[in-house]
């Protein structure tokens, strides 16, 4: 599988990202930087000066929304063009790379594909939503491809020995172009008490996906943004937006406690397991275990045509 599936990525939060402020970053096997522009809006580039290699985030600053390398003081636009090389009688006409930058939702997203995006990531309500608590922010990182993060979604049987739940849930997938849908409905025990909570998955490409749980006791929206960093290792940042109890606001806080003990642990259990796991191209299927075969026929899309398909074996 190539490194970078085609698609859009959520490289930061936006208020990570303050103005006046060069942030370094490595995604895609690239040393990258981001910094705003002087309309605010976000850039992506990549983080070495085409003068002499240093890296515009190591020392680099922000100046009149360019980022000025801190080596010979060569300035670069938001667009990557250099606009302005001290000493130089004419202006280079050299760029630092980049990407198609989109910022919504309070997250900072790049395209990472050939030419310019066809479609849009939709913006998620919950992450302006007076209803929802502020997210709790979990960052993991682990050997393995980022098609495999989303297969877990639509691994049936895991359910039963990473989270709690009895049975496989039964999942419907539905497709539209890149992209997909999952529904369905997750049970398990907690603190002694059953919950039956509906369950649906929103996925955006291959980096993006929106899931919602609702029940009596807890709603909870996942925003689970995985990312290639290398060709060893993928980031899970996740994002989880708890509804606020609409008589009891103040249990935010143990509801936040609740949730870190159940499931933060469970997602560390999967993150140590996808470390030392291997890609199966050819995985021995059981019959209800279709969702896998279903969603790695969607995914292909996100790849060059000349990438073989994979056939899952039953």
């Amino acid at each position: 599988m190539p490194l970078v599936p085609h698609g859009w990525y959520a490289v930061l939060r936006s208020a990570e990202l303050r103005p006046g402020r060069v942030v370094s970053l490595h995604y895609f096997g690239r040393a990258l930087i981001a910094f705003r522009g002087a309309d605010g809006r976000p850039a992506v580039r990549d983080a070495h000066c085409p003068h002499y290699g240093a890296h515009l985030g190591v020392g680099g600053k922000v100046v009149d929304g360019t980022v000025e390398c801190p080596f010979h003081g060569w300035r670069f636009g938001a667009d990557g063009r250099c606009v302005e090389a001290p000493f130089a009688v004419r202006t280079p006409k050299v760029a630092i790379g980049g990407f198609p930058v989109r910022e919504h939702s309070g997250l900072v997203f790049v395209y990472a594909g050939p030419g310019e995006p066809a479609w849009e990531v939709p913006e998620i309500p919950e992450a302006a939503a007076g209803d929802f608590a502020k997210p709790i922010d979990d960052t993991c990182r682990a050997r393995i491809h980022v098609q495999e993060m989303r297969e877990n979604i639509v691994d049936e049987s895991h359910f039963h020995f990473i989270h709690g739940q009895s049975e496989p849930p039964v999942q419907d997938l539905r497709t539209d172009g890149p992209f997909a849908e999952v529904r369905g409905r997750i049970g398990r025990r907690v603190f002694g008490r059953d919950i039956n909570n509906s369950f649906d998955a929103f996925m955006y490409g291959p980096g993006i996906m929106v899931v919602r749980s609702h029940g009596p006791a807890l709603s909870v929206t996942a925003v689970a943004l995985t990312t290639p960093v290398d060709d060893r290792m993928s980031e899970m940042r996740m994002l989880y937006y708890l509804r606020k109890p609409s008589r009891l606001p103040f249990l935010v806080p143990l509801l936040k406690l609740v949730f870190r003990s159940e499931a933060l642990g469970e997602v560390r259990e999967e993150v140590r397991i996808w470390d030392h796991k291997i890609h199966q191209s050819r995985p021995v299927l059981l019959p209800h275990e279709k969702g896998i075969r279903a969603l790695r026929r969607w995914y292909a899309q996100f790849y060059p045509p000349e990438v073989p398909a994979e056939a899952p074996s039953e």
